[in-house]
């Protein structure tokens, strides 16, 4: 099992991490108290980078034979994450054409629609005020009149969708069909019936919009339907047509759980930097019986931290492989977002005053950590599909 990550991947993670340390960090306090803002202006030229270096297609080997190993986008982009988490979550987020839609498109969209709307920077809209965890409840509908699709319905917890030139909207054809019914839309920044109710106030990522949208007869084309416009109408075709929906989480759980990796590492380091000052070295010739309880604490936080970073590795490994990864994308979601709460806490415990001020970035990685553990499925949520996956049950057999 080798686990060297090959040299292209490493230079985009080196350069990802210089981008975090010059570009991010210095700039993360100040974004974080001005909070509702345009795109920071620091983050258009990066952007505008990122777009014309492909971040966002296949970056495998040459060999794309279906028996080759590979790693490709999806090893490339929890590798960045992860190190530009470490900067700033909230500004890795406002790069304009990294969002959430992004991936849905990417996983579910046809070819064409890969070259319409990627490049643009995309939002992604599930949440509605009485559908939280269960994705199969949303009651935005979407009615093909002619030649478009009209939605109407209310989203909420929208990442990036004020700044976004378009959003991927989850609406229903047919209420009464369940999960079967649930299709995913592309609908453009401007479009008539569309309007953004407000911005929302936020304990943690403060400059990443996360914004409400109401969609009132809001007209878009037909073709702008993601996958298949067809009801499945049978057990095993319905669930294929929903999993084909859901396929999107499997893609963007494994960089969820990169950002917690990415903000826990940061406050560890921090922590490790601050305790060294003061005389605390970590002695790693020693078992964790014969160290101080501040030393012991501190190895069982890098190694919580090391088994989420290779889950997280796997999961998108898997990806890239075009091997089902639904369990271990959830497992490295729900490993991560956890121990990501944890260490940012405890690292504003440990340093103390200096840990709860503003001296320090501590404290903001710990408020920013809090939502890891919550959007892209909540720790409950990803347990529960690990559980199904486990014993073999589908989502109505264990609720």
């Amino acid at each position: 099992m080798n686990l060297e990550l090959p040299k292209k991947l490493q230079m985009a993670q080196n350069m990802s991490h210089q981008l975090a340390s010059t570009v991010f960090r210095p700039i993360a306090r100040k974004y974080d108290k001005i909070e509702h803002c345009d795109t920071p202006q620091e983050l258009i030229p990066i952007g505008q980078m990122l777009k014309s270096m492909g971040m966002s297609s296949e970056t495998g080997g040459k060999d794309s034979s279906s028996d080759s190993v590979k790693n490709g986008a999806n090893m490339m982009q929890v590798l960045a994450t992860g190190e530009m988490s470490w900067g700033c979550i909230g500004l890795m987020l406002s790069i304009p054409g990294l969002g959430l839609g992004n991936a849905a498109i990417q996983a579910v969209g046809t070819p064409e629609q890969k070259k319409k709307f990627g490049g643009l920077h995309c939002a992604m809209a599930i949440t509605e005020p009485g559908c939280g965890s269960d994705s199969a409840a949303v009651k935005t509908s979407a009615v093909l009149d002619g030649d478009e699709w009209v939605l109407n319905g209310e989203k909420i917890f929208a990442t990036a969708a004020s700044r976004g030139d378009a959003v991927v909207v989850w609406a229903t054809l047919d209420k009464h069909k369940g999960k079967a019914a649930i299709k995913s839309f592309v609908v453009e920044q401007g479009t008539p019936g569309m309007s953004i109710v407000r911005c929302e106030d936020k304990m943690g990522l403060r400059v990443s919009d996360t914004a409400a949208i109401l969609f009132s007869d809001c007209r878009i084309p037909k073709d702008n339907i993601l996958g298949s416009p067809e009801i499945a109408d049978t057990a095993e075709a319905r669930k294929k047509a929903f999993g084909g929906v859901m396929q999107t989480f499997d893609n963007t759980r494994p960089p969820v759980g990169a950002m917690a990796y990415g903000v826990a590492r940061a406050a560890l380091e921090i922590t490790k930097d601050l305790l060294l000052k003061e005389g605390v070295e970590l002695n790693y010739d020693r078992t964790i019986n014969n160290s101080s309880a501040l030393q012991a604490e501190m190895y069982r936080m890098e190694a919580e931290l090391e088994a989420a970073r290779l889950l997280i590795l796997k999961a998108a490994w898997m990806a890239d492989n075009k091997q089902p990864n639904s369990k271990q994308a959830s497992m490295c979601k729900a490993k991560a977002g956890r121990v990501g709460n944890k260490i940012t806490l405890k690292c504003v415990e440990l340093c103390g005053s200096l840990g709860y001020g503003e001296e320090l970035l501590v404290e903001k990685f710990a408020r920013d950590s809090k939502i890891l553990d919550i959007f892209e499925g909540t720790q409950q949520i990803q347990q529960l599909i690990i559980a199904r996956n486990v014993l073999g049950k589908s989502s109505s057999e264990l609720k």
